[in-house]
């Protein structure tokens, strides 16, 4: 194979500043035995964990006009940019947040992926295969599971239609789910969920104030993102929207609790728009399929199972000549050399793809005699390892 002109991205952080050390950071912030603060964050009483898709570190500098609560604590010397892992997309960072494990360790390594055992894809996000037990797929222990289990009142405020999804169940399980449809809706729901396990600041209460932590989950930002990309007027409307929220509810909880509770904000993934003549169907393309028998992936990283007997090199040189001056082309062994999963283990290697493309221009790759035409539609992208794809925000609101 004719080597990539363009040197390859650094492997993710998975030992420093990474999204998979902010929920077991905020758990040990809490005093919960078991768990490491590796992000040092600041002790407290109640810590809720803000995740907020799609908001990329670049984009929050770009806009940060349009989101000034959000900007004062990201100018902070105590905000921090973090690092996900591969694929930038959000079944594999919010595994590895509600885990704290690596790709390779969760096995969640991709939004379509091979179940090897079925010899078929299976979607990490809404479309877990009925032969698939979501707690078999994903063996390691969540850590709102964990939290739960060592003393904390622990809740998810997200959308409704997720309390029992395929990705809750594998790596968001443990403590109490309370849905709402709506945004604001989920900021109350976690604000009056706070409030009626512990009294105000001027109440009387006996002993120490109860351990709490919340993983409060806005989709909003992401889902514009997609239909309208980044750089839409209603992609700014909802920024300013997720601002004002988050300042209201940040201000209130400091006003109730002061220092005890410990808001942050952090995210999945970054975003970039793909112009509609960047976004390429490859299902003509015969020779690129020659061997291959599923595809799989994101368009912005696309993932290439071989059919028994099939060369992943082979493959993947037809795939250097075609796009190597436009995307990083590796076989599964490469990029497990090179780190992109972070360890990976044995029940997990054949779920990452033969070959994998990740573009590092500003295209998008797909099959559509697989998916359809109507993902093609999509503006705003992501799933592979450029800077805008990868680095995310830490930032500690109303600090």
């Amino acid at each position: 194979m004719t080597p990539n002109t363009r040197p390859l991205p650094v492997a993710p952080d998975y030992d420093g500043a990474h999204l998979r050390h902010v929920l077991t950071s905020a758990a040990a912030s809490l005093g919960l035995e078991g768990f490491e603060n590796r992000l040092g964050l600041p002790e407290a009483a109640t810590t809720v964990v803000l995740m907020v898709d799609g908001l990329g570190d670049a984009l929050l500098a770009r806009y940060s006009g349009h989101a000034r609560f959000l900007a004062s604590a990201w100018r902070s010397s105590s905000a921090e940019i973090l690092d996900v892992g591969v694929p930038t997309t959000t079944a594999a960072s919010l595994a590895s947040l509600g885990t704290g494990t690596t790709p390779g360790e969760h096995g969640l390594v991709g939004y379509d992926i091979l179940a090897p055992e079925l010899d078929r894809m299976v979607n990490m996000l809404g479309g877990w295969d009925d032969e698939v037990d979501p707690a078999q797929w994903q063996r390691h222990p969540s850590v709102l599971h964990r939290a739960a289990e060592a003393g904390a009142g622990v809740l998810t405020a997200s959308r409704p239609k997720f309390i029992d999804s395929g990705l809750t169940r594998a790596v968001l399980r443990g403590g109490e789910f309370r849905g709402a449809a709506r945004m604001d809706a989920r900021f109350r729901l976690t604000a009056d969920w706070i409030q009626q396990q512990r009294p105000g600041s001027g109440a009387v209460r006996q002993g120490p104030a109860p351990r709490q932590l919340v993983y409060l989950y806005v989709d909003e930002l992401d889902k514009t993102g997609h239909r309208y990309g980044v750089d839409s007027p209603q992609w700014l409307q909802m920024l300013e929207m997720l601002d004002a929220e988050a300042e209201r509810f940040t201000t209130d909880l400091r006003r109730r609790y002061g220092q005890q509770v410990s808001v942050l904000l952090t995210a999945d993934h970054g975003m970039i728009d793909v112009a509609p003549q960047n976004r390429l169907d490859f299902s003509a393309q015969a020779h690129l399929l020659d061997g291959v028998r599923h595809t799989g992936g994101e368009p912005r990283l696309v993932q290439l199972y071989a059919e028994p007997g099939s060369d992943p090199e082979t493959i993947a040189a037809a795939w250097e000549q075609e796009y190597g001056d436009r995307a990083w082309i590796l076989t599964r062994e490469q990029a497990r050399e090179a780190g992109w999963f972070g360890p990976v283990e044995d029940r997990v290697a054949g779920r990452i793809g033969d070959v994998l493309v990740a573009t590092h221009s500003d295209i998008a790759l797909y099959h559509c005699d697989r998916v359809g035409q109507a993902p093609m539609d999509m503006v705003g992208q992501h799933g592979s390892l450029t800077e805008a794809e990868r680095r995310v925000p830490l930032l500690r609101l109303g600090a």
